[in-house]
């Protein structure tokens, strides 16, 4: 059997396959709240076979959206929203949810993707004021985000524990927090962002501080039965940043908590990063994850794109699970592709089985 195909446990939550949809912006809410189009979205990716699907980068509050239009699960409007849209989901398949907890820290405040990207001035329409472990821009002419006081901590703390109770209340299987891509936990955690001289700067292990801090308030307010993993970007690719050894320092920190997942992602804290993107490019970062750890699974993703490719991540070691993302949105039905490629087979509900090429008669299971 292919490994890709093997099932395999994610803290107590039974997964079917090794295949993850990584969280993915749609930039299609509407103050902070999911709308149709993530009926759409989701539902469509609730299809794929994939063994758990994840709900983008779920701001927990309104200044951490990425933009005006990202979604979010700080009050009790966007928690009915999201419930709205995983009954229209659940009605029809049983995959695991996960959500991403998330907030953008200095990167917020920006239009939408297509329409440029570029950040909003606070004083401007859909813009507002950023903050950030330091009072330092992602790029230089952006507005300065405002350092982080100890009350500010406290409030974004809060905010990440509040919304893993909405979470909890809305039956979501697993929280993923984002600590990678140059947004707010990731901010702290390079010395190239954080350049603090309290308690939260300076040291790796001052670095780390806040993130970890995150994490026991989410671990704390979220179901001890489900899993809580978190998403970190290895390297920063950037000299003086953010690097392996440091990422695998706190892969440990997160084990010896509990953590039951290590998403291993790189980049976005720099803009003079200099990323080596190609198949795989982000693999050997989690394999040096993978080997640093004890039990604690880690997930690879970047560039995974072909069914074999994705085996032999797995099959090797170098992680145990892989994650998609834009793979799946340009076929949300990969996981299938993948499973008749490696002549596995893949769960797909009653109103698909027909679809079943001829020359693959065992590739369906009914759903």
């Amino acid at each position: 059997m292919a490994k890709l195909f093997e099932p395999i446990t994610l803290g107590k939550l039974p997964l079917a396959n090794r295949i993850v949809i990584a969280p993915m912006c749609q930039y299609s809410a509407e103050d902070g709240k999911m709308t149709d189009w993530h009926v759409q979205h989701l539902g469509n990716l609730s299809q794929s076979g994939a063994a758990i699907l994840t709900i983008e980068a779920t701001a927990v509050s309104p200044e951490g959206r990425i933009s005006y239009a990202d979604v979010g699960l700080w009050d009790d409007e966007t928690e009915a929203a999201m419930g709205k849209v995983l009954d229209s989901v659940r009605r029809w398949s049983d995959m695991p949810i996960a959500i991403q907890l998330a907030h953008a820290g200095r990167k917020a405040s920006t239009a939408k993707p297509w329409d440029g990207g570029a950040q909003i001035a606070p004083q401007d329409a859909n813009g507002w004021q950023t903050v950030s472990a330091s009072d330092i821009p992602f790029l230089a002419h952006e507005n300065a985000p405002q350092a982080l006081d100890k009350a500010g901590l406290a409030r974004i703390r809060d905010a990440f524990a509040d919304a893993a109770r909405r979470a909890a209340r809305l039956g979501i299987d697993a929280i993923q927090i984002h600590g990678a891509h140059g947004y707010l936990l990731h901010q702290f955690l390079s010395p190239l962002s954080n350049t603090r001289t309290d308690e939260y700067g300076g040291t790796l292990e001052n670095r780390m501080r806040f993130p970890l801090e995150v994490y026991d308030a989410v671990r704390a307010a979220f179901p001890a039965n489900k899993p809580v993993t978190m998403r970190v970007s290895g390297t920063d690719w950037t000299p003086g940043g953010w690097d392996i050894e440091e990422t695998i320092a706190f892969a440990k920190a997160l084990e010896a908590r509990g953590c039951d997942g290590f998403h291993v992602s790189s980049g976005g804290l720099h803009a003079d990063q200099k990323i080596p993107v190609g198949p795989n490019y982000q693999v050997p970062l989690a394999r040096k994850v993978k080997e640093a750890v004890e039990a604690m699974p880690v997930i690879a993703v970047g560039l995974i794109t072909e069914p074999e490719q994705a085996e032999a991540i797995v099959a090797t070691g170098d992680a145990d699970m892989i994650a998609i993302a834009r793979t799946v949105l340009y076929d949300p039905r990969w996981p299938w592709h993948a499973a008749a490629a490696l002549g596995a087979q893949v769960k797909a509900s009653p109103q698909f089985l027909r679809c079943q090429p001829r020359a693959l008669k065992d590739l369906f299971t009914a759903g």
